[in-house]
């Protein structure tokens, strides 16, 4: 069944919470750089951000490809699911590797919305996507970790209660590989803060609440240490491939937003006597940001079935994310291209998507990671770097 038609009742779910939020609330919102709380809210309480959290600790139980359907859903109804789509995935790593304890203390707050965790601090200024060169450390001292360091593009750190750091707790120098000896920690951001954690608002070309934040001999208590010491990296691994996935999702949502528009504006729009849809120099770019879009929504489709079924899903992950990055592009641009001037002005949404749609194929993993991985893992190229 192809994507577009799966979770019909969830989708439409989706969009009756979607209709509450119109172009003009976005743009408002874009205008000022500020963040989305009503839309969250919203959300928050149909209980679409806890879909992958199991139902005993208070959420919908759902399957990823059910989370990836309410994100594409959001996405081609206008909206912007950025602005909390990691209060889905972050908290895998809580559900997999944190203790009993800690599944019983955080995951039902989230679910219920009380807890948003949707901050997630790993890039940092000098290592970028070199996650194994990260130099923030957390040093055990006592009943604590000490942290210090710098994290950089940490979106949403502002409007989290919670944030999943990851941080070296053995020096590079005494690890055999560079991704071992990190460590991730549920951080109260609030306790942080009060603790010596700042935090920087990064004005960008959308409206995305990203940041930096500094870390000056933040204590820690030990207790907020997601499973074993130094086994960090690989605890992420896999929340990285939903995560990927689920921005795969939103970007098949875009790319139909912005084929919906330009197809009904092609057919609506004439110039010299006829619709602007009746030439080809117009219908094929179109047509095949359509090709593209079919083919990433399989793949979107694939990728999240497997990483359902608990197969390995690095390869499908990263293509997914990848193609639908640009098959979003290809039709943005095709929808800003045949609208024309209409094309620049706010009022008709398409400027805003269509820097909102730039953001992914640089983030949260940028295509050139995603061809060095398919060509060292998958191909069995040397390793570029």
């Amino acid at each position: 069944m192809p994507i577009a038609e799966t979770f019909p009742e969830i989708r439409e779910g989706v969009r009756k919470v979607c209709e509450h939020f119109p172009g003009s609330y976005w743009r408002d919102k874009d205008r000022d750089m500020a963040y989305p709380s009503e839309f969250v809210q919203a959300l928050t309480d149909a209980g679409y951000l806890a879909a992958l959290i199991p139902e005993e600790f208070g959420g919908a139980g759902l399957p990823l490809p059910a989370a990836s359907a309410i994100m594409e859903e959001i996405q081609r109804t206008g909206c912007n699911g950025a602005a909390c789509h990691a209060q889905m995935y972050i908290m895998g790593a809580l559900l997999r590797h944190g203790s009993d304890e800690q599944r019983q203390t955080y995951l039902p707050r989230i679910a219920s919305g009380e807890l948003r965790l949707q901050a997630f601090g790993v890039t940092e200024p000098t290592s970028g996507t070199d996650t194994g060169a990260l130099r923030t450390t957390a040093v055990r001292d006592g009943d604590d970790y000490v942290v210090n360091g710098q994290k950089i593009w940490t979106s949403r750190a502002e409007h989290s209660d919670l944030m999943l750091l990851l941080a070296r707790t053995t020096p590079l120098s005494d690890v055999g590989r560079k991704t071992d000896g990190l460590s991730i920690f549920l951080l109260d951001m609030q306790a942080a803060r009060d603790a010596g954690m700042s935090i920087r608002p990064i004005r960008t070309m959308m409206n995305h609440s990203t940041t930096e934040v500094f870390f000056d001999n933040v204590r820690v208590p030990a207790e907020n240490l997601v499973g074993e010491e130094g086994k960090g990296f690989r605890y992420i691994l896999s929340g990285m491939n939903a995560e990927r996935i689920l921005v795969a999702a939103e970007c098949i949502g875009d790319a139909r937003w912005f084929l919906d528009k330009v197809i009904a504006y092609a057919q609506e729009r004439e110039v010299f006597g006829r619709p602007i849809g009746q030439n080809q120099g117009v219908q094929f770019p179109i047509a095949r940001a359509y090709a593209q879009t079919q083919a990433a929504a399989l793949m979107v489709e694939r990728a999240s079935d497997l990483f359902e079924a608990n197969e390995p899903c690095g390869e499908e992950a990263n293509l997914a994310k990848m193609l639908a990055s640009e098959a979003s592009w290809a039709a943005a641009e095709a929808c800003v291209q045949f609208h024309g001037g209409f094309g620049f002005a706010e009022e008709y949404d398409i400027e805003r998507k269509f820097r909102e749609a730039r953001l992914y194929q640089v983030a949260p993993i940028s295509t050139n990671l995603i061809l060095s991985y398919l060509a060292e893992h998958v191909l069995g190229l040397p390793r570029s770097y």
